[in-house]
């Protein structure tokens, strides 16, 4: 039985999901930022056996039409497909975008039959690859469960040195829950998405992230300082044994103290004292990488920390309207296309 999963049901929800995505506390966030979230969940008699909430988003000027959003999810199944597809008609859906939080080669089935690709599966389900991911297919994680030796033995020589180098020069680096320091946050990553030219979430979605998060201890800021000057800010979300890098900002003054190299060896550190298991540093580029991709010099900094580079299985959409589904990607692609040259 697939049914929405009542208020009562948080603490089961949250043993069975993966991700911060998928936690109640992120559906929380996502509901007071005005989304429509569902909740849905798989029993056997009473007991909760799956859980996964989604997100329905409106499309301007489509009337009474939405789109579909599941991230980081479980492996799609028969059942949750057929639930989606009910769901989906509810909200008058055009398609269900899916990103499960499966990693390539890590899922595991009780059927000991030979089975196929996971792209030929989740074909099998209804499902198409689509041309268009919003999490990125790769990502860093870091092992936090090594010693602090075994991780800096790991990292490549030049993070080391800069590490060292920032720590010789006195940068100093604090863990804080204060709205002050969440302040000086806000401001060092605003001024990164406008420097860097890329579209960040609103100053609003970031204050409701904070407001619900950090009173389940699931938020935090890292703030590197340099002579009493902020340089560096990193908002860290925790989930189960995990600590997620997700945002982050920094300024142009006194680049050459190497601050960032600083904040993430104490966010590992930190994650380490609060016996986290895994640093999962939100996302990467492809393993074969060109170099003149803007997200390059980021994804490089990463790859530094010596985590183990993982791919996903990737993004499918559920489609529901085929002729809609063709007509808003086209549309979308046009949006983008106009935003990045208004952008330079």
């Amino acid at each position: 039985m697939v049914r929405e999963v009542s208020q009562k049901e948080k603490g089961d929800w949250n043993k069975l999901v993966t991700h911060v995505i998928q936690s109640w506390e992120w559906g929380e966030f996502r509901k007071k930022m005005g989304t429509d979230l569902v909740r849905l969940g798989e029993y056997s008699g009473n007991k909760l056996k799956a859980a996964y909430q989604l997100t329905f988003h409106p499309v301007p000027f489509f009337k009474n039409i939405t789109i579909g959003y599941f991230p980081k999810g479980p492996m799609p199944t028969k059942s949750m497909v057929n639930a989606l597809v009910d769901l989906g008609a509810q909200k008058k859906a055009a398609f269900i975008k899916i990103e499960p939080n499966i990693i390539n080669g890590r899922e595991t089935t009780n059927d000991t039959s030979a089975s196929p690709s996971t792209s030929e599966r989740l074909t099998r389900l209804g499902l198409i690859r689509s041309t268009k991911s919003l999490f990125t297919k790769y990502n860093f994680l870091v092992d936090l469960t090594q010693s602090e030796e075994n991780l800096l033995s790991k990292m490549h020589q030049k993070t080391r040195y800069n590490i060292k180098l920032a720590q010789k020069k006195g940068v100093k680096v604090d863990d804080s829950t204060a709205d002050s320091d969440f302040k000086t946050y806000l401001k060092l990553y605003f001024e990164t998405t406008k420097r860097q030219k890329y579209f960040g979430h609103s100053p609003a979605y970031h204050q409701k992230v904070w407001e619900t998060l950090k009173p389940a201890k699931m938020a935090r800021v890292l703030i590197a300082q340099y002579q009493k000057k902020p340089l560096v800010a990193w908002m860290l979300l925790n989930f189960g044994d995990t600590l997620y890098y997700p945002y982050g900002g920094s300024s142009l003054e006194h680049k050459e103290v190497m601050a960032s190299n600083l904040v993430a060896w104490e966010a590992i550190r930190m994650g380490k004292k609060l016996n986290f298991k895994t640093f999962d540093m939100w996302g990467a580029l492809p393993p074969d990488a060109d170099k003149t991709n803007p997200w390059y010099g980021f994804h490089r900094f990463k790859d530094g920390y010596g985590g183990k580079h993982v791919e996903y299985i990737g993004t499918y959409d559920l489609v529901l309207r085929p002729r809609l589904y063709t007509a808003l990607n086209l549309a979308d692609k046009v949006r983008w296309g106009l935003l990045r040259a208004t952008r330079g």
